[in-house]
């Protein structure tokens, strides 16, 4: 019961941070079977909290042992069934681990679903770092055939509140169970051979690119290309993939043609910054909201300011802001409908701060969709003035596809 209420609340929340969700390769989640789900980690505490929420399959986690000993995620990792990983970084007893495999493989013949994230921690480099060896350990050691499922995530701007989130599942990789030694360990050979097929397979689920600047030209180029398009975020992706694939060989074959688009999508970005959104009758219909939203906007803006602040000076890397942004979200914003609702409930009767406490989160909710109707509307206002720059995006269209098909000739 406390599972099944605390992924309500996370998937809740997930659906309030990102403004769109998608997964994508759900056939290739096996069901019944043992799983190892092998994920990259772009997104600190976002990502297996993603996991649980929208995972086909009810999984439990490889996670650090450090995070076991805090309050609130502590809780959490222990109420899902999470499973501690003792690493040099955080000075704890790797021997300690011989116990953590034992318990991930009894996990897994009982045809349990475990979630790692191979490459160790997380991060915000334009590539896979190298992967550890564990989920390869853990299935050749298992008493049982194992699939491995490579699980890609990609988010569209991951600090950013109301942006957009892919879970990709690949094909699972079928592993057999091998003779270990006095140690439960399996051949070092076989453990090599298999982490590197996991790192193939996940990056055939993931977007890398040779450096962070290569992977923002990428995501211009695919805004401009698309037309700003609001298309399925796997094809996006997709495109992506490609568009790396062609920037590497133009780099290697012709480097001057190469900065010459950079130079025009540079330009048309300078001056075509607002995407082109469609005025649909829900957009309409949100906008007659419009004073409730006021009414959301100004109670709950400063606190909106306060999160944002925290997160810019409180988190260390980039990859932890949205973390931040989630956990003082989960925590600052009932405070102050609670607040709120005891002071109507005391000044005015308790009915009046019974009614608070319920009418505060949904003028929040109505804040949050009608100002994102009003940002469509006047981008799209913005995009109908701006006709001399279709001219533009049409070239850099052709010139996309023109390199497109030279390389595939």
């Amino acid at each position: 019961m406390i599972r099944r209420l605390t992924t309500a609340l996370i998937s809740l929340l997930a659906k309030i941070f990102f403004r769109r969700i998608e997964i994508a390769g759900s056939e290739n989640v096996p069901i019944g079977d043992p799983i190892i789900f092998a994920v990259n980690h772009p997104n600190g505490l976002i990502d297996p909290l993603f996991l649980l929420a929208f995972t086909p399959r009810r999984v439990s986690f490889m996670a650090k042992a450090p995070l076991f000993r805090m309050p609130l995620i502590g809780w959490l990792a222990r109420a899902f069934d999470s499973i501690p990983v003792y690493r040099r970084q955080d000075n704890m007893p790797t021997e300690s681990n011989r116990a953590t495999f034992t318990e991930a493989r009894a996990l897994l013949s009982r045809g349990g679903a475990i979630a790692i994230f191979p490459e160790g921690t997380s991060h915000s480099d334009a590539q896979l770092r190298e992967l550890k060896t564990g989920a390869a350990r853990i299935a050749l050691g298992a008493s049982m055939r194992v699939c491995i499922v490579p699980t890609g995530l990609y988010y569209t701007a991951k600090q950013r509140f109301r942006s957009s989130a892919l879970m990709v599942f690949g094909p699972p990789i079928t592993v057999e169970p091998e003779p270990v030694n006095a140690d439960g360990e399996p051949r070092v050979e076989s453990v090599d051979a298999l982490t590197e097929r996991i790192h193939h397979a996940l990056a055939d689920v993931t977007l890398q690119a040779d450096s962070r600047e290569a992977l923002q030209l990428i995501a211009r180029a695919e805004r401009i290309f698309s037309g700003g398009d609001r298309g399925e975020l796997a094809r996006e992706l997709e495109l992506r993939r490609r568009f790396v694939a062609g920037y590497r060989v133009l780099r290697a074959r012709d480097p001057a043609r190469l900065a010459h688009l950079q130079s025009q999508i540079a330009r048309f970005d300078a001056e075509q910054v607002a995407a082109s959104h469609r005025l649909d009758l829900s957009t309409v219909w949100r906008l007659l909201l419009l004073p409730i939203a006021i009414v959301g906007l100004a109670i709950h803006w400063p606190i909106y300011r306060l999160i944002r602040f925290m997160a810019n000076h409180l988190a260390r890397d980039e990859e932890l802001v949205a973390t931040i942004k989630t956990l003082a979200g989960l925590v600052l914003y009932p405070l102050v409908w609670i607040g709120i609702s005891v002071a109507v409930g005391i000044y005015f009767a308790v009915p009046s701060g019974i009614a608070a406490i319920i009418l505060l989160p949904l003028s929040a909710y109505v804040a949050l969709v009608v100002f994102e109707a009003i940002d469509d509307l006047t981008g799209q206002f913005r995009a109908m003035r701006r006709h001399d720059l279709r001219a533009q995006q049409r070239a850099i269209r052709d010139e996309i596809i023109k390199v497109a098909e030279e390389i595939r000739a």
